[in-house]
């Protein structure tokens, strides 16, 4: 049986050892050249390194009757091939095709559209509160977490409720020396495959039970055991902090031997309350550019790009940390897609990365802004989120000079709804003390990074998008706090935040060849709003604001209420509020009206509708 006989995870229980470890080397030849013949990119190493541990988890359970839950969803590309999904491959995250991810539209076998980290957990005790609610006993929630998640808080948070919960729910581990690892030593892990045994624990309880029925002695006997056992324990074996939480632990097993993890998930299944199985993979195995990327093995494929927004900040982010050396830069598991490895070499002590705890990180900021440093917390957008509140109370409400620098700020398209950043100017506007630069090319970013370590008074937010950025003039880079006018006009005035400011001065070439005169402005700074740039603006009967964010509550709609009372009709474009699919970040800018002839059209429509 080949990989193309594979239609559905049954077809996996007949097959002999030999054709499993066959079936696993197609499966990896498939997803190395699936991802790397992508248009659109994709994850490698984190798919490649758990080949034998999904082929197991299918053999051994029966999805979807049995509840695979994915933590990074990134880890799914097997479970999907598996699951009747590898022609989908021709279109990973193509506008219309696959999602990189889990997708609940894509097939019964996926529960959850997961990509934020560190949630499966919550997932699964939710799950596993509603099986015992209602009755079910015979079906399995197998949580599937790693890659650095359980360095999230939540990954705790889930593991003492269920511990508390005594949830049925099998965790798997999986340790691919990018997430928590216990260290287990010869004896300790003889141990503990002793004690995952469920006829050794048996004879266990009986030798307990014997004991406590011994006269005089039965309670000093049993003491005993137990005793020895915790010193054990304590002295030898790693597990305790899983089982000081309530959590039985076992392993660690090889996650690249199938019948090993079968086993595993055989006899985990006989316990009742939550078994976290420490599986221990390769990220990156059978493909040599992955395995020997000492970075992140080939995570996913791309790189920082020279002429990037990102690269700009890690020019300007080096240069600013060798004028100041209080300077210290903080990120949340990504230092290198977030432009920080250059920095870390050349300032090794200054560089701080957390994990996947963003909450922690902003918090952190906060008490090193206190301390007197100035730190640069460098995040996607989509993750910052998760922090929202850190940010206003814990950084905004202490008046702390944090400085936020997002990445992936915008639409930033092939991975989806769960990663487009279009929530940011919307939360971190809402925060009383915070100012937003909104930088429109390479340069403008590097002063603008100046400008907020300039600004001691309260927290600063830079965001810009995954798309290139544009090399601009000296005399096309603004200063401070400032707005630039770039062009001037008389019937419309187009504001054009950040990326959108390109599209604003595309809308004001076509317009004009309609007789159309458009002003346009660079507002460089969302918020404070620049008031010569309203009074400006106020002296048009039409303006015109773009961004890349929400529409609703966002910076278009506090130019609106700025200007309310004056001469001038607002038109706000932005982004609705729905959720987005994956898809090339400027054809869904597109098909929202957020280019130069969209822009243009809302423009003559707008006048059009004055007129009549």
């Amino acid at each position: 049986m080949t990989l193309d006989d594979i239609t559905c995870p049954g077809d996996l229980r007949d097959l002999t050892r030999q054709q499993l470890d066959e079936l696993c080397e197609e499966i990896r030849e498939f997803i190395v050249d699936k991802v790397n013949h992508s248009r659109s990119g994709g994850h490698l190493g984190s798919n490649l390194g758990i080949v034998e541990m999904t082929v197991a988890l299918h053999r051994a359970l029966e999805s979807p009757k049995d509840v695979l839950l994915f933590d990074t969803g990134h880890q799914a590309y097997v479970h999907k091939i598996l699951t009747g999904r590898m022609g989908g491959f021709d279109s990973l995250r193509e506008a219309g095709g696959m999602s990189g991810y889990p997708s609940r539209e894509e097939s019964v076998h996926d529960w959850i559209e997961n990509s934020h980290a560190s949630t499966v957990l919550g997932y699964a005790h939710g799950l596993a509160t509603a099986f015992k609610v209602n009755g079910v006993e015979d079906r399995r929630i197998v949580a599937i977490l790693g890659d650095g998640s359980m360095t999230g808080g939540m990954a705790f948070e889930g593991l003492n409720n269920l511990g508390h919960a005594r949830a049925d729910v099998t965790v798997i581990l999986n340790d691919n020396g990018r997430s928590y690892a216990p260290t287990v030593s010869l004896l300790s892990e003889s141990l503990v495959k002793i004690r995952s045994n469920p006829v050794y624990m048996k004879r266990q309880r009986r030798l307990e039970r014997f004991a406590e029925k011994l006269p005089i002695v039965g309670k000093l006997s049993h003491t005993g055991i137990r005793a020895s056992k915790a010193a054990i324990r304590e002295a030898f074996e790693p597990q305790a902090f899983f089982e000081q939480l309530g959590v039985r632990y076992m392993g660690p097993f090889d996650g690249h031997e199938i019948a090993e993890v079968e086993k595993a998930l055989y006899n985990a299944g006989q316990f009742t309350g939550p078994v976290v199985l420490h599986i221990q993979t390769q990220k990156g195995r059978g493909y040599a550019p992955a395995e020997n990327d000492p970075i992140k093995h080939l995570h996913d494929i791309g790189a920082v790009k020279p002429e990037s927004y990102t690269a700009a900040f890690t020019e300007s982010l080096i240069k600013l940390g060798e004028e100041h050396d209080d300077i210290i830069a903080i990120t949340a598991a990504m230092p290198d897609s977030t432009g920080l490895l250059p920095f870390h070499d050349r300032f090794p002590d200054r560089v701080l990365d957390v994990g996947i705890a963003e909450q922690h990180a902003v918090t952190a900021s906060a008490g090193m802004a206190m301390g007197g440093l100035r730190p640069v917390v460098a995040l996607y957008s989509t993750f910052l989120t998760r922090a929202i509140d850190q940010a206003n109370l814990d950084v905004g409400l202490h008046d702390q000079p944090v400085i936020f620098c997002l990445d992936r700020a915008g639409i930033t398209g092939d991975d989806g709804p769960s990663h487009h950043g279009i929530l940011d100017l919307v939360l971190m506007s809402k925060i009383p003390n915070m100012t937003i630069f909104c930088p429109t090319s390479y340069q403008e970013l590097q002063q603008m990074l100046h400008d907020a370590y300039d600004i001691s008074s309260g927290p600063v937010t830079i965001r810009w998008p995954k798309t290139p950025a544009p090399s601009v003039g000296h005399d096309e880079v603004g200063r401070g706090l400032d707005a630039r006018l770039a062009r001037q006009g008389t019937d419309v005035c187009l504001l054009g935040f950040g990326k959108m400011f390109a599209a604003a001065t595309e809308a004001a070439e076509l317009l004009a060849v309609d007789g159309i005169s458009a002003s346009v402005w660079d507002p460089r700074v969302a918020k404070p709003l620049n008031q010569a740039m309203l009074d400006h603006a106020a002296g048009h009967q039409l303006v015109v604001t773009i961004e890349d964010g929400l529409a609703e509550g966002g910076i278009g709609s506090n130019v609106a209420i700025a200007l309310a009372g004056r001469q001038s009709e607002v038109r706000v474009l932005g982004v609705p509020t729905e959720y987005l699919p994956h898809g090339k970040a400027d054809a869904i800018l597109a098909s929202f009206g957020l280019d130069g002839p969209g822009v243009a059209a809302t423009v003559r429509q707008a006048i059009a509708a004055r007129t009549s």
